[in-house]
């Protein structure tokens, strides 16, 4: 085995997996195999990101056709043409009926963390181009992730992603409430009918700050990180008109829920709800290669496209924004939700896997469950003085059994295949379910 000090392992208890490593060699399907020969059903579809399967024909295809006939190409006043392919059915999806006003452009990231700050840039920009440049605060929500990097990790709201930072975090920001309330909306199913007033938090803060100074609101159409919180119904649909009033960009991340995850190909789509920017990454690719992006509404490019006009309008970018590669691997991957018909795929096993999941009502400490799409999250009662400690003995048993599942604390998440069979989803369900039998 390769010696596993020199590597330190992202959001891992890193101590405690080098003692028992949970390790790997090849994924194929809905299954990864270990380096045992153990074969493990993938309840979490990677890390939200691998939707139709481990190593997908197609995009593997595509991805090897690629990097032998053009590896790398220059991101700077350069291009090629699978990046403006992959732009064009990206617009397509999110703007079937090719409205002029929708959402026509898109810039390429390398994942969700630089999609957040490119976002955040580009709304900074477009108010100072259209003469507000004092437009310059930014308001997200309490328990929102928006990655990693500096903008997207001050703009969230998961306490353990802050506090060892909080003296960096970029000025101006503000945040509205959460929406999670067990007692009024516990064990919903989809999205609960209490909570919608959440969003006149937004005008609490338009209040201390006044309108004039707030450049953009950004939100989880339907949260992943923070445990799976649904939004309840009409909530985001108040966010969108208190933007409007006040001229607020509403930028919505959906880097988890982008591309079927909720059964559409955006969460705006299946919630009703058009914000001026989207962010994503993880099903932009199937989690082949790193990809991430920003799409925006045709005012907001139309902006920023002042001054002579060999000049650059947006200094932003990555020397890996559209590469080759990942789009070769992102329009695979369009071609495949549209043959395979994904949406539907995910909208049909909806009600199948809402009935398993709230099964789990009544188990052993569990408190709440949600759901909506494809995600759902079981909460469970935190063990006195051990907080997170019984969420990672589920997980960890789970494993053991042959089902990969994710826990974020003491909530246990799933994130299962969009062509899941009923009887994978029916494993994933009875496997955390022993476990919740198992520990104290």
């Amino acid at each position: 085995m390769a010696n596993l000090n020199p590597y330190w392992m992202p959001f891992t208890a890193n101590r405690a997996f080098k003692k028992a490593p949970r390790m790997l060699v090849s994924a194929k399907g809905h299954y990864y195999t270990d380096d045992t020969g153990r074969q493990l059903l993938d309840g979490f579809s990677g890390l939200w990101t691998s939707g139709v399967g481990h190593c997908h024909p197609k995009i593997v295809a595509a991805v090897q056709e690629q990097v032998a006939k053009l590896d790398y190409s220059m991101a700077f006043q350069m291009g090629h043409e699978k990046v403006f392919q992959l732009s064009e059915k990206v617009v397509q999806m999110a703007n079937p009926n090719a409205d002029p006003k929708g959402f026509t452009r898109v810039f390429f990231t390398n994942s969700g963390s630089e999609s957040a700050d490119t976002s955040l840039k580009i709304a900074l920009a477009y108010h100072r181009a259209r003469g507000e440049g004092q437009r310059t605060r930014l308001i997200g929500r309490e328990k929102g992730y928006h990655g990693v990097n500096f903008g997207g990790m001050s703009v969230g709201g998961i306490v353990p992603n802050r506090k060892v930072f909080s003296a960096a975090m970029l000025p101006g920001v503000d945040h509205i409430r959460h929406t999670h309330s067990i007692p009024d909306m516990g064990y919903s199913k989809g999205q609960p009918t209490w909570g919608a007033h959440f969003a006149d938090d937004l005008e609490r803060l338009v209040t201390l700050h006044d309108a004039s100074n707030i450049a953009a609101l950004i939100v989880e159409p339907a949260q992943g990180s923070a445990g799976i919180i649904v939004p309840p119904i009409g909530y985001l649909q108040k966010l969108r008109e208190i933007c409007d009033k006040h001229g607020i960009l509403l930028i919505f991340d959906e880097v988890i829920t982008a591309f079927g995850r909720v059964g559409a190909a955006f969460g705006a789509q299946r919630f009703g709800v058009k914000p001026d920017m989207i962010n994503m990454a993880k099903g932009l690719t199937n989690g082949v290669i790193p990809m991430g992006a920003v799409m925006v509404k045709e005012h907001i490019y139309d902006t920023l496209m002042n001054g002579p006009e060999h000049m650059i309008e947006l200094f932003h970018g990555y020397t890996y924004s559209g590469h080759p590669i990942a789009a070769a691997a992102g329009l695979a991957c369009m071609e495949i939700y549209e043959e395979e018909g994904t949406w539907a795929q995910v909208r049909s096993l909806e009600p199948k896997f809402e009935a398993l999941i709230h099964s789990l009502k009544g188990e052993p400490n569990v408190i709440d469950i949600r759901n909506v799409g494809l995600m759902a999250g079981v909460e469970l009662a935190p063990r006195a003085g051990e907080p997170g400690k019984r969420g990672f003995e589920v997980f960890l048993g789970a494993f053991n059994d042959g089902v990969v599942v994710r826990n974020s604390g003491d909530i246990i998440q799933f994130s299962p295949m969009f062509n899941s069979t009923h009887d994978e989803l029916e494993r994933i369900v009875e496997t955390v379910r022993k476990q919740l039998r198992a520990i104290a």
